[in-house]
């Protein structure tokens, strides 16, 4: 079974490794591995910069006290952007179907709806139909498509989906 808590300092080594891991078990993120690495100092860094901030969240999936995949809320300071937050996952392939993702995105929204964020944003790769499908189940929407946005290994183009879900009536 799995536990879903906030990121800690002392997870920093463990996500350094796990994202390097999953950026090569599929195309379905906009990294190859290796690509934009993020050392364990990095990651201390970011998990103190979230902690800080009450518009980033950083969240984590373990079992048995391993990292199994984690999620980051990302807010802006900025006056005329600060009530939307980005979202994005990641999450062992070997774990796929296991609802971490599904969880990971329940908390992440409940988070928002108690902090004054009133939209979500996302992107997902057009192959990527399982995440495509969850997020269309929480209430996420299709809002543009950047058109051969991302190659992948087979040589071709594909489009880049922006999805959000407004997590409060405008105001």
């Amino acid at each position: 079974m799995y536990r879903i808590r906030l990121a800690e300092i002392g997870d920093a080594r463990q996500l350094s490794e796990i994202r390097l891991q999953i950026d090569g078990e599929t195309e379905n993120l906009d990294r190859q591995r290796g690509e934009d690495f993020i050392d364990e100092a990095g990651f201390r860094e970011i998990i103190q910069f979230d902690k800080a901030s009450l518009k980033n969240l950083f969240l984590v999936a373990e079992i048995g006290g391993d990292i199994v995949g984690f999620s980051r809320c990302e807010g802006n300071v900025l006056s005329r952007s600060s009530h939307k937050v980005i979202f994005g996952v990641a999450i062992l392939k070997a774990q796929w179907g296991n609802d971490i993702g599904s969880e990971l995105l329940a908390k992440s929204i409940q988070w928002a709806d108690n902090h004054d964020i009133r939209k979500m944003t996302l992107s997902v790769i057009e192959t990527n139909k399982k995440a495509i499908d969850l997020y269309g189940k929480f209430g996420f929407e299709i809002e543009g498509c950047l058109k051969a946005d991302k190659k992948l290994a087979d040589g071709k183009y594909y489009d880049t989906y922006i999805m959000s879900k407004n997590t409060k009536e405008k105001q």
